[in-house]
């Protein structure tokens, strides 16, 4: 099996198939990688295809679908999918044949912070877009740290975060039809809704006087990694950080994390008030390139109630949208407020974009273009303009 969970989000992964690799007696071999969307394509180019890939990207499924190698799942794997809501399906299928079961689903519409720190200075957790940037600009005039720190770095796929503020953006301002267009290019990025968002997200993320604590200048984020982006807070030298619920693999150890720890998180508010609870979430695939009673059998397993209720048991910062995982299984309350958000039916959910699109976009010159927004200060228009030439 090859993905790109690294150690030690891929601890609790192993130890989630030990019970049936115990009564099975089938070995799980696994890899994880941070060039993982680089080298898949190279492995499955060159004939050497691992069983398995777990791919958080429907783009890149598409991809490794054209190439002729991914197996299509077998029948109990099917079955095990109708545990998920049907639009979990669409992200698994290309062209409307299904490939790839989801394994787990993440919230990515929070905000890390220290409830210790807030209570200390007296703040309150922001209920709206335009508390938040009070807030934020509140905490800069205050001194002693600033309001954000983040960071976009992750070896090959450096990049990912940026595209994820601009999603919370575009999704919190225009809603999920406008998304839904951008997703398919029918609303480039050069349209003057998204380089908005673009300014947007320049007006709270490349805000000299709000990031990039703890680490140093806008242009930092883009040579900070992700894993490390939000360590300041634990020390005041930040005070939120914009990443996801599996972002909560990456605090120190004995790091109290609730209501009243060290670090929670809150829900990111719309930009727009009129648009409904605003949720961008993500997710992974499992796609097969083998048809061998031993591959299918662990496909099978994969794609159960029964391996995403033992993964939530091992695994804090974990979630799925798995319909037969008990959420009393959610004894973190991060993974809890996540589940409930990533099932809630008022809700306005897409998926992420950068990983809907094609890959050559969104796992590609999307990154490479947005890194290159935060390195090197390109304008907006430069930004959007290269990613629409790419557009396959």
């Amino acid at each position: 099996m090859y993905a790109s969970i690294l150690s030690p989000e891929s601890d609790s992964l192993e130890k989630s198939w030990a019970e049936f690799s115990s009564c099975t007696g089938i070995k799980i071999s696994y890899e994880g990688a941070n060039d993982f969307e680089s080298q898949l394509q190279v492995r499955v180019s060159g004939g050497n295809a691992p069983d398995f890939a777990i791919i958080p990207q429907p783009g890149l499924l598409a991809q490794m679908v054209k190439t002729g190698k991914v197996v299509k799942p077998p029948a109990q794997t099917v079955t095990n999918e109708g545990k998920w809501s049907p639009v979990w399906r669409t992200y698994g299928s290309v062209n409307g044949t299904f490939y790839a079961a989801p394994m787990s689903a993440n919230m990515k519409s929070l905000v890390w912070y220290s409830p210790k720190f807030f209570k200390q200075a007296g703040y309150e957790v922001p209920k709206t877009w335009a508390d938040l940037m009070a807030l934020s600009d509140k905490i800069a005039k205050a001194g002693g740290g600033k309001p954000w720190c983040g960071g976009i770095g992750s070896g090959t796929a450096t990049g990912w975060p940026a595209t994820d503020w601009l999603e919370e953006v575009v999704l919190g301002s225009y809603g999920g039809e406008t998304y839904d267009q951008w997703v398919s290019h029918q609303v480039k990025f050069s349209d003057a809704k998204i380089t908005d968002a673009m300014k947007t997200v320049a007006g709270w993320m490349q805000n000299p006087a709000w990031v990039n604590g703890g680490y140093g200048d806008v242009k930092s984020i883009a040579t900070t990694t992700f894993q490390d982006a939000g360590a300041p807070i634990l020390t005041n030298k930040c005070w939120m950080l914009q990443q996801a619920s599996f972002y909560q693999a990456q605090w120190a150890k004995g790091t109290k994390i609730g209501p009243d720890g060290d670090i929670f998180a809150f829900h990111l508010p719309a930009v727009n008030p009129s648009v409904a609870n605003p949720v961008e979430g993500g997710g992974e695939f499992l796609a097969a390139f083998s048809d061998r009673p031993e591959v299918q059998a662990v496909q099978n397993y994969l794609s159960s109630s029964e391996w995403a209720s033992s993964r939530v048991k091992v695994s804090t910062g974990w979630v799925s949208a798995n319909q037969g995982v008990d959420k009393s299984l959610y004894t973190d309350p991060i993974d809890r407020l996540s589940a409930d958000a990533l099932t809630d039916p008022s809700a306005t959910f897409r998926f992420d974009a950068s990983d809907l699109m094609p890959a050559a976009i969104g796992a590609g010159q999307e990154w490479k273009s947005l890194t290159a927004w935060f390195a090197e200060g390109q304008s907006i228009s430069k930004v959007a303009g290269d990613i629409d030439s790419a557009w396959p």
